[in-house]
């Protein structure tokens, strides 16, 4: 009976949750994939180290769904932890594993297993409710498996052609204004903000409310009109497509929005993803065109050739199982166009993705705003959450982490729920085809180590690329160590670079066309300089060691590099390793003509310890003006004290005038302030600028200045 019970977690695990997690016994453990395509192979890691022979010997061998013996290449590697199936075809099959076939074979307790998986030509569409109900009957009955057998299956919650070039952050402009943008990854691909412009009108979240501000005359600022919201919804992101004003937010209430039914019983368990969407072309005037929403939180917003992509996490609550006979455990939505009531996703617009490692859904909308009244929107979900997103304007990439089985020694030391570590995680990516509002699966791969960040994937030229850190920092018996891999077109890895710095991780990266910037820390500050211009050989160019870390870098032009982080020092400590204490904002600019070489040509450091900006840790809070040479950003002044005390001085905006030859402060927007605590209300979330007038903008007010000058001009309060 222990085998057989073993058995059925792992059916149970492959159709419901995307990972199969089997425990051999209490400190021996397997994860494998149960839906892959057949491009990809099969693969499976183990805690405990396979013999290396056990192939051979018949301890570890394939059957078909008839339960006859499939003959495959298999390969063991990694030292025995990695079983490999490079191709197979397309069925359902079981992976034996005989106790035999562990290295640690005599430890007691150990069974023999069987793991499901299956393979498919390509990603399918679910055929119905029952097909979906018995997925989460069988999640319901895993997890009750594994509280009386003692295994741990743990779900996580967690962004120009297809070429990602340098930065879109800049310059907008008509026929007579010229303003700001949006700090962008990838040209052509608006990124959702808190704040936008059309170079006449300033839109921005003032807590539940939007503001539009008419900032036609900076000396005579007024609130052109104010757009509130049901008590239950909070605006969270904005864009701005010609005369379409989208506004973006959540909502938990389990009450209806408005004239907005739930169906029957049924109550949004992660709360809902609302999209209003208004006609501005009166911005005194705004008129509701239309709000349509999803359920769940939304991971990521794109608006790319005037068609909205939005990407929201679903975690059904599939307890339900055990209360009603048919609950209903497929994402919902709502759209204003059809009478508002919410209903659930089609059927045969689900599909679970291979290789995930999640539990939830991950639903992809797309509306075309050419006509935002009228327009259908598309809805795709798939069974396998999202946390990082990445798009151009042709294709969509969304990444899961992968949980990799802790070593023997690891399992030994740890409590049964710390098994399974973020920081121990490799990473799943998933790739689709943007055409108009269709969203289409293309081709997926797992690889080694975790994503910081949207800015650690970039797409040039047909390949994708990625930087990782693979295990943690501070482990010193297995120290971390950093990745950049190259894929190409269906997703197969074709070059790498591996085991960078080891010990230490990656807080910021970026990929300029055919170069990668990495910077990683510990004590101090590599930058990696690399080349990516040939796939399948990337090699490091350059390394240079400085104190502190930037946690952004963006571009200045092809030969410099500017990075925003935190200036650092080194505590002595008695009888003991120096201790890494951070001090002020630092900002640095990185000379990258002789990429053998790259140096820190000139450096800024703000405040002292405690000091921080917005833009440390959300890259949309940086301002430009390219053609001024102008870098600003949000700031909170803090200075050291008597003792392990920081003191707060005051709060406000700093704007720098970068070039090649170095940095320097332009202007100083900074209120001093005998106040102890930082005022939320009042302190800068965003700083644009409209011909020759420049705004910081708070969720309480909106101040104007002086481009050449930087002196007030006039402020605006909002009621």
């Amino acid at each position: 009976m222990k085998k057989k019970k073993i058995w059925i977690v792992a059916v149970i695990a492959a159709v419901a949750i995307g990972l199969v997690v089997i425990f051999l016994n209490d400190k021996v453990s397997v994860s494998a994939s149960p839906v892959v395509l057949t491009e990809q192979g099969w693969k499976a890691s183990f805690s405990s180290p396979l013999q290396l022979k056990a192939v051979d010997k018949g301890d570890v061998y394939i059957t078909d769904a008839q339960g006859k013996r499939v003959e495959v290449e298999m390969r063991i590697q990694n030292n025995g932890k990695t079983l490999e199936i490079p191709e197979i075809t397309t069925g359902e099959y079981q992976l034996h594993v005989k106790k035999a076939a562990l290295k640690n074979s005599f430890m007691k307790n150990l069974v023999d297993t069987e793991i499901l998986f299956v393979v498919q030509e390509q990603l399918e569409k679910l055929s119905g409710e029952k097909e979906l109900t018995a997925y989460f009957v069988r999640l319901l009955e895993m997890q009750q498996n594994n509280q009386q057998n003692g295994g741990v299956v743990l779900e996580s919650g967690g962004e120009e052609s297809a070429e990602s070039t340098d930065t879109a952050s800049g310059t907008g402009m008509d026929a007579e204004r010229s303003y700001s943008t949006t700090n962008n990854q990838v040209e052509g691909v608006d990124e959702a903000d808190s704040v936008k412009t059309d170079g006449s009108y300033i839109y921005s979240i003032s807590e539940s409310r939007v503001i539009v501000t008419d900032v036609q005359n900076p000396e005579k600022m007024t609130v052109a009109a104010e757009l509130s919201f049901n008590d239950d919804m909070y605006p969270q992101q904005l864009f701005l497509s010609g005369d379409t004003l989208v506004v973006m937010g959540s909502w938990y209430s389990a009450q209806p929005i408005d004239n907005f039914r739930l169906p029957h019983n049924y109550r949004p368990q992660m709360g809902v993803t609302s999209v209003h969407l208004y006609n501005i072309s009166n911005p005194k005037s705004p008129q509701l065109l239309r709000e349509f929403g999803t359920e769940g939180n939304m991971s990521g917003a794109r608006l790319t050739n005037n068609i909205l992509y939005f990407v929201t996490n679903v975690y059904p609550d599939y307890w339900m199982l055990e209360e009603q006979e048919k609950p209903e455990l497929r994402p919902h939505q709502y759209d204003s166009k059809h009478g508002g009531e919410f209903e659930p996703v089609d059927y045969d617009s689900i599909a679970i993705l291979p290789g995930t490692a999640e539990g939830s859904y991950s639903v992809i909308t797309a509306i075309d705003l050419t006509a935002p009244d009228t327009n259908d929107i598309s809805t795709e979900g798939f069974l396998g959450g999202s946390d990082q997103l990445y798009m151009n304007q042709d294709h969509l990439y969304l990444t899961a982490p992968v949980y990799v089985p802790l070593t023997n020694e690891k399992l030994r030391d740890s409590p049964r729920m710390d098994v399974w570590l973020p920081q121990q995680a490799n990473t799943e990516v998933f790739k689709f085809n943007l055409s108009g509002v269709d969203v289409e699966f293309l081709a997926s791969a797992e690889i080694t180590g975790s994503l910081l960040n949207q800015f650690s994937m970039d797409e040039y030229e047909g390949h994708f690329r990625a930087a990782t850190t693979e295990g943690v920092a501070w482990d010193l018996t297995s120290p971390s160590k950093n990745h950049l891999f190259v894929l190409d077109e269906q997703m197969k890895q074709v070059g790498s670079v591996e085991d960078l710095a080891p010990g230490e991780r990656i807080y910021s990266a970026r990929f300029i066309k055919d170069k990668a910037y990495m910077v990683t820390f510990k004590e101090t500050d590599p930058l990696f300089v690399i080349d990516v211009s040939t796939p399948a050989s990337p090699k490091v160019l350059g390394e240079l060691k400085i104190p502190g870390f930037s946690n952004y870098l963006h571009p200045l032009d092809e030969d410099h590099l500017i990075g925003f982080g935190y200036d650092t020092k080194l505590i002595p400590v008695k009888n003991g390793e120096p201790r890494v204490v951070a001090g002020g904002m630092k900002i640095s600019l990185f000379d990258v003509s002789d990429f053998a070489n790259p140096l820190e040509k000139d450096t800024e450091i703000i405040g002292g310890p405690g000091t921080y900006s917005a833009l440390q840790y959300d890259h949309k809070a940086l301002f430009t003006h390219q053609e001024k040479n102008l870098f600003g950003f949000p700031i909170s002044l803090y200075d050291e004290t008597t003792g392990e005390y920081v003191e707060f001085e005051g709060e406000g905006a700093l704007i720098y005038t970068i070039t090649p030859d170095g940095i320097s402060q332009t202007a100083s927007l900074v209120e001093q302030t005998n106040n102890e605590y930082e005022d939320w209300h009042s302190a800068i979330q965003r700083i644009l600028y409209i011909d020759e007038a420049l705004y910081t903008i708070a969720t309480s007010e909106i101040h104007s200045y002086g481009l050449e000058t930087f002196e007030p001009i006039s402020d605006l309060v909002f009621d």
